[in-house]
């Protein structure tokens, strides 16, 4: 039987810097504002001509060049985003196949917000155990920047931009495999977190319509409350069904949301601070971009090593969630 294994990882963020202090002279807010109430103090934001595309594809090489495999042995790509290059077609995936030099493969985009690489790690987990593929790269990234109002401080002090990519890969080794991943969503909550306007449920009536009607919006006490809710369930519920304590996982890599909710979390497990996994201060939400950057952070580090068990887990706009046991199982040692 194939299973599949996590061999690689890779990020990329935009060198630009949006600090708290340059967000209080755009809106009423403040440093100790926002870092009280989300635990950030900067954000990276992508340069006018720089696509999430761009992103995702330098992220994707970094990847593909620490998996030990061939570029073109890659057969399949799936990126997860909800700022995509384009509003319907082409898929910001073909891009990125074409930007690597990726010919003939199966690519296409995944939307679910920032659950949405726990999302493409279930589906390559899909694909290779069922014998259909057997390298994939898996991808979010993502331009908030281009979907954020920056007169909406409830919601500009909170997004950033980014990418992360991994190689997905069969292999016969058990110990090597991922171990499990859950998903789910529900549609009851989808206003708590959403772009309102410009799809088919509420098409804009003309080109000029303003742009504002696309910007993220959020209910952000309600959006709090769920979050920490479902999070820890999905956690407990995924620990309990492989018999793992929680003492077993060695990094906890939670969606880089909100610091309070991370802890609110990380309490309810019980987990120790060295377990849990931090990026939010540096980089903001980057929604399905924001779990691989923080895998690559401690990768880049050194404090991930082979055979290490990572416990993923993410919450987004739809409603959706998801978590994930994943073993890091690298080629190169």
């Amino acid at each position: 039987m194939a299973y599949a294994a996590f061999r690689s990882i890779g990020a990329y963020v935009p060198s630009s810097i949006l600090t708290n202090e340059d967000l209080s002279k755009m809106v009423d807010t403040s440093d100790e504002w926002i870092t009280k109430r989300t635990g950030i103090k900067e954000r990276h934001i992508a340069a006018k001509d720089e696509f999430t595309s761009d992103m995702g594809a330098k992220a994707a090489q970094i990847a593909i060049e620490r998996s030990g495999i061939d570029k073109t042995q890659i057969d399949m790509l799936v990126c997860a985003t909800i700022s995509p290059d384009y509003f319907c077609m082409p898929s910001t995936a073909t891009i990125i196949a074409t930007k690597l030099g990726l010919k003939n493969i199966t690519a296409f985009d995944i939307s679910a917000a920032c659950t949405g690489f726990v999302y493409v790690l279930s589906i390559a987990k899909a694909f290779i155990e069922s014998g259909m593929k057997k390298n994939i790269l898996i991808i979010g990234a993502e331009k908030l920047s281009a979907i954020t109002d920056y007169t909406d401080r409830g919601t500009c002090i909170l997004f950033g931009d980014g990418a992360g990519a991994a190689v997905i890969s069969a292999t016969n080794n058990k110990d090597e495999a991922i171990i499990d991943i859950h998903t789910g969503a529900d549609g009851e909550y989808a206003d708590l977190l959403m772009t309102p306007n410009g799809g088919s449920g509420s098409a804009h009536d003309s080109l000029t319509q303003e742009a504002s009607s696309c910007f993220m919006q959020m209910k952000g006490n309600e959006t709090f409350k769920v979050a920490v809710k479902t999070l820890t369930k999905d956690v407990i519920d995924i620990l309990e069904h492989n018999n793992i304590q929680s003492s077993q996982i060695k990094h906890f890599v939670p969606h880089q949301a909100n610091l309070r909710i991370i802890k609110a979390v990380g309490d309810a497990l019980k987990l120790q601070d060295e377990q849990v996994v931090l990026t939010v201060e540096k980089y903001g939400n980057t929604s399905g971009a924001s779990i691989p950057m923080a895998i690559n952070d401690i990768y880049e580090k050194g404090e991930l090593k082979a055979g290490e068990l990572m416990l993923l887990d993410a919450f987004g706009g739809g409603l959706t969630w998801g978590s994930a046991l994943v073993p890091f199982s690298p080629l190169k040692k």
